[in-house]
């Protein structure tokens, strides 16, 4: 057997290098707990809703729809799924995510660049507020409203006049987490679709960090068939009960949830 030479030589150490840095790069990134959805209970849902938006408030349900001349406001019974309550937009609005807090129901429009803010139990209009973004998904924190885009920010506000608080980069190790879409805020944490992604991520409000995901794509290959549009969209928490439940664009069914480890199996 012939004697390697030098080059050959440098050209394995290279590689070894290369072998060692990618690895501890896979190692940050797969920082973020691996969760996978047990399917707890299910619940009718209007097949024709494009769901932007999801709120559970002391038990009663709220729901966004979108498009252009079908957005509108929901009050909707979650057992039977009747619409109890609609206030429909004009073909110009395409309505976004919507978030409760206090009185107010908030809602975000896509291109319109406005907010609307609504008295929560008749859902008179009380305010319109500019907005210099696109709107997608909304929720709180208790103090502040915390609105996306559709990249990977999320935007920090004061509900009363829309000021700007701060802003938070969302990534999981190194990589930025683009088409951030509905949100809601869960037990100290950010959840928040991703979208055209099955999968919800589990946000760290502090410094933007993906803690865990939760993949959903049992469930979305069920719901979705071969409608593109029918996507994984609409993530509510009810803070008494601790429910969970989440939807999709035009699904027939929400579901509550429950979240395990993954196991290798499902990885």
């Amino acid at each position: 057997m012939k004697p390697a030479s030098p080059a050959t030589i440098l050209l394995v150490f290279l590689i070894f290098i290369l072998f060692i840095l990618a690895g501890c790069g896979q190692e940050a990134t797969a920082s973020s707990t691996q969760l996978t959805a047990v399917i707890v209970k299910e619940y009718p849902h209007d097949p024709t809703a494009f769901t932007q938006g999801l709120i559970l408030d002391k038990g009663t349900m709220y729901e966004s729809t979108g498009l252009y001349g079908q957005s509108s406001l929901r009050q909707v019974d979650l057992a039977t799924g009747r619409v109890i309550q609609q206030r429909d937009y004009d073909r110009q609005f395409f309505a976004e995510g919507i978030t409760v807090l206090g009185e107010s129901i908030y809602q975000l429009t896509w291109t319109n660049r406005v907010i609307f803010q609504y008295d929560k139990n008749s859902f008179a209009l009380r305010r319109t507020f500019p907005w210099p973004r696109e709107g997608w998904g909304l929720t709180h924190d208790g103090s502040s409203l915390i609105v996306s885009d559709g990249t990977a920010h999320l935007y920090f506000l004061a509900p009363d006049s829309m000021t700007e608080q701060r802003q938070l980069t969302v990534h999981d190790g190194g990589q930025e987490i683009n088409r951030l879409n509905e949100l809601e805020y869960v037990n100290g944490s950010i959840y928040a679709n991703v979208w055209y992604e099955q999968r919800i991520a589990v946000i760290n409000p502090q410094d933007g960090a993906v803690t865990a995901w939760i993949d959903l794509s049992a469930l979305c290959a069920r719901m979705q068939g071969n409608n593109a549009e029918a996507v994984l969209n609409g993530i509510m928490h009810d803070s008494e009960s601790g429910r969970l439940v989440v939807t999709g664009k035009l699904w027939p069914a929400l579901f509550e949830i429950k979240t395990v480890p993954a196991t290798a199996k499902q990885h």
